[in-house]
């Protein structure tokens, strides 16, 4: 276990994401991690950062979690809950009872310690209870310091791929406890 806290995004919390995410995007992997750059990110107004932390902590289809050490935000994860029949975020049609982890980060000075896990296990637990059983994620099949990580809390490669706007992405799942 580590020193960190976990837990959902508040509805007030639109300019931490807004730091967090900025921080995120610095990451040297954040080229092949993510799907928008920091300038992006950085150009968003108030109100887009605003509206991201009421649906993070207020939707039945997407929760937001973050890890606190101190007064300070150390790592974040979000869950979507797709609707069936509907695209995902690279037009791929889930299943009932499907999650995806997406937006994973953990600040590198607190790696190694256990909050990735943390920050899962409190995702999947809401997607549980949402109605899911599995919990899906991509990860660029150059980030292989991810790939170990999710592999170490239990995600195996399904086979699936998908060339997204950064290459090739390979997709990992895992049962949800419970579920």
């Amino acid at each position: 276990m580590s020193d960190a806290h976990v837990r959902r995004v508040l509805a007030t919390d639109g300019e931490r994401l807004r730091a967090l995410r900025l921080e995120a995007l610095t990451d040297p992997a954040a080229g092949i991690a993510f799907l928008e750059t920091y300038d992006e990110a950085a150009a968003r107004g108030r109100d887009f950062w605003d509206a991201r932390a009421i649906g993070a902590a207020l939707s039945g289809s997407s929760a937001q979690f973050i890890a606190e050490v101190g007064a300070a935000w150390v790592g974040t994860v979000t869950i979507l809950v797709p609707e069936p029949g509907t695209p995902d975020y690279f037009g791929r049609v889930r299943e009932e009872g499907t999650a995806l982890a997406v937006a994973v980060y953990v600040s590198p000075g607190h790696r190694g310690r256990g909050i990735l896990e943390e920050l899962v296990a409190a995702g999947s637990e809401w997607a549980r209870h949402q109605g899911c059983d599995r919990l899906l994620l991509d990860v660029h099949q150059e980030n292989g310091r991810a790939q170990a990580a999710y592999r170490r809390l239990g995600f195996t490669p399904t086979g699936g791929t998908i060339d997204g706007q950064n290459g090739r992405e390979l997709e990992m799942s895992r049962a949800l406890p419970g579920g």
